[in-house]
């Protein structure tokens, strides 16, 4: 896990099926996936977050958390909506970075997110590794989290 694919909202952008699928180069073994490199590394700050705060949209804050209106509706939206589609929570990861610092929260996540099959990363939006499961991304390209 990197810390510059950590974004200001909280999304691990090391997770994304979008990230891993341009560092696995997925299109050269015949998929159509969107490449990212993720939000900060593009300039970015915070693709989720950066129309609807200043503070974010230009770069002015690292985190979220530095914001006294944290966590804002916006946020609260969003992870609402990682917690239940993809087992994840930006406001949580934002709590954790800011109790425990970036380095324990990188542990944390390699530990969290590592596959236990081939030690690969698994993506938060479908719950695959990139390295194992390609067939069942290859069977069915929108593949979510629990199917069979």
């Amino acid at each position: 896990m990197e810390e510059q694919l950590i974004a200001p909202c909280g999304m691990n952008c090391g997770l994304c099926i979008s990230y891993q699928a341009m560092k696995n180069d997925l299109n050269q073994q015949g998929f159509k996936k969107k490449y990212c490199t993720g939000c900060r590394p593009r300039g970015k700050h915070c693709t989720f977050m950066k129309a609807q705060c200043g503070l974010v949209g230009n770069g002015l804050v690292r985190f979220c958390f530095e914001c006294e209106k944290f966590p804002c509706s916006r946020l609260k939206d969003l992870d609402q909506r990682y917690r239940s589609k993809y087992h994840m929570s930006m406001i949580e990861n934002l709590e954790f970075i800011k109790a425990n610092g970036m380095e324990r929260f990188l542990e944390r996540e390699e530990a969290k997110w590592r596959c236990s099959r081939c030690g690969g990363v698994i993506s938060c939006h479908n719950g695959l590794c990139l390295h194992c499961d390609v067939d069942k991304l290859r069977l069915k390209k929108t593949y979510h989290w629990d199917e069979a």
